[in-house]
């Protein structure tokens, strides 16, 4: 008897880098992940609002809003903070790392240092910091 794969959390990435997004996806659909792509900052909201998610993979660097503005949106409006945020980027600068974590983030990842693996691997760790808490 073949055994179900139970499906994990959902995970919605929004990331304008189609390769990246697609890796990322791969990967955490493997792991066993529901997992949810946005490609730009306008659609990137929608999916927030429409959409359950317990994770956001949000780059930094968006064509149209990009994801600093979309943390203020998610952080005044309670209703759309419906899971954790780690931010993605590839800008290693204190000030954004600095203005990311003050509006909210609960993680950074930068993504040129970073392999799809360690991505699942930081996904399992802040989702099982977070059941810990």
């Amino acid at each position: 008897m073949e055994e179900k794969k139970v499906l994990k959390n959902n995970i919605l990435i929004i990331e304008d880098e189609h390769d990246i997004c697609e890796v990322y996806s791969e990967v955490l659909s493997m792991a066993g992940y529901k997992v949810q792509e946005a490609a730009d900052g306008e659609t990137g909201m929608q999916k927030i609002r429409d959409e359950n998610w317990d994770v956001l993979l949000l780059d930094i660097m968006l064509p149209g809003k990009d994801g600093l503005k979309i943390l203020k949106e998610i952080r005044a409006n309670p209703e759309l903070r419906k899971g954790l945020v780690v931010a993605l980027t590839n800008l290693n600068s204190e000030g954004i790392i600095k203005e990311a974590f003050d509006q909210g983030v609960d993680g950074y990842l930068i993504k040129s240092e970073i392999t799809p693996d360690k991505v699942v691997e930081e996904v399992n760790k802040i989702l099982a910091d977070k059941e810990g808490k």
